[in-house]
């Protein structure tokens, strides 16, 4: 019986796990031990930081809109409460955009949240 020497699919394995590897420091990038390690770690980070990615922006949106609405004369909570009564429905990525680029049209909106709660 002939022996099998499955060359082909280490080879291939090992290929796609240095591809991976691309950018990584020292041994961690050319001995395959190290290599498996290091990107298994890195794949665990990748998704939490993906997670974690939805919540640093949420943060930094309500940042933006709290300065804004400090601007105008408005807490941050108050303006929430205010366009929940008012049925705005725009959400905290838009308003902190509209913060930013256009704080004419936020002043309006902040405006209208004021009136809803009075």
């Amino acid at each position: 019986m002939v022996r099998v020497t499955r060359s082909l699919s280490t080879h291939r394995r090992r290929k796609r796990l240095m591809k991976m590897a691309k950018g990584f420091v020292g041994d961690r990038k050319n001995h395959i031990r190290l290599t498996k390690d290091a990107v298994m770690s890195a794949m665990a980070f990748n998704y939490r930081h993906r997670k974690q990615k939805k919540r640093d922006f949420r943060r930094l949106w309500i940042v933006r809109i709290g300065v804004a609405a400090k601007i105008n004369g408005i807490s941050y909570s108050r303006f929430i409460q205010g366009l929940t009564k008012a049925g705005c429905r725009l959400n905290r990525k838009v308003l902190s955009e509209m913060a930013i680029r256009d704080p004419n049209s936020f002043a309006l909106v902040a405006g209208e949240a004021k009136r809803a709660l009075a």
